[in-house]
């Protein structure tokens, strides 16, 4: 029994709840633990995407938990970052995509969450920010990594990184930190929709999108065109490939996906 994480299916998106609301969902040890076994029991027959948001109105997560860190030493601060790496890179690269729905303070470890997720949305009172270096320690959940790749400007990203200064929904969104901004009252039903929308088109099709974006990055484009080739070519072994062509091409807007 999940003591912080909520998990429930509706239709064909999972919806994670980080649910620590009294902590703003701050992530200690329990929390990471409980998060890395949910997505263990995803259901990847069914489930075409996934979203990740923290419970009540004032946070998604407001960072890693302070009071547990501020305990530690060298050897456990490293295992603790190690986890929370491991976790966040399980996120990036799992089979289906992964919406973050920011409702409120994306912090620390949480903006670092959020970065690992494909697609971040969030809400008009959503703040971000990097504010490890004034406690003393550096980002250490892929946070020096991620919002360097994740936005555009490399100097805006070590701005956040050095200065420690947060930002609000606007600001993210101009700087590509987040691809919309609705008020929080929406922002579920907002989230959902893009999700079905995601879930309804072929789900090897998406997940073959997902390896060809993720692991291209870390390629020579040559080699990355390479592996494109091999994922395209792969999805005409699929029984959804004909459907959605034959779909297209008689015009119907029903189409059956069955995921093989």
């Amino acid at each position: 029994i999940m003591t912080f994480i909520q998990y429930e299916v509706i239709g064909q998106v999972g919806l994670i709840t980080i649910n620590r609301p009294e902590a703003l969902n701050a992530l200690n040890r329990a929390v990471l633990q409980e998060l890395n076994e949910v997505l263990d029991a995803v259901d990847l027959g069914t489930t075409r995407c996934l979203v990740i948001t923290g419970a009540g109105e004032k946070a998604f997560v407001a960072g890693a938990d302070v009071a547990e860190m501020c305990r530690m030493n060298e050897g456990e601060a490293r295992i603790f970052s190690e986890t929370g790496n491991a976790l966040f890179r399980k996120i990036e690269t799992f089979p289906v995509p992964v919406i973050a729905a920011v409702n409120g303070y994306a912090l620390g470890g949480g903006n670092e969450l959020a970065l690992s997720c494909d697609i971040r949305i969030c809400s008009d009172n959503a703040v971000f920010g990097q504010p490890e270096a004034s406690w003393g320690i550096t980002p250490g959940f892929g946070g020096t990594q991620r919002i360097v790749r994740g936005i555009s400007s490399t100097s805006k990203a070590k701005e956040l990184l050095f200065t420690c200064r947060n930002i609000k929904s606007e600001e993210a969104l101009q700087i590509g930190l987040v691809s919309a901004v609705y008020p929080q009252v929406d922002l579920m039903a907002e989230t959902l929709i893009m999700a079905d929308r995601i879930a309804g088109n072929a789900p090897i099709a998406i997940r073959n999108i997902k390896k060809a974006v993720n692991e291209g990055l870390d390629m020579p484009i040559e080699e990355a065109i390479k592996h494109e080739v091999y994922l395209f070519s792969n999805c005409f072994t699929t029984e959804d490939q004909k459907e959605g062509m034959q779909a297209f091409l008689e015009r119907r807007k029903e189409k059956v996906f069955k995921n093989k």
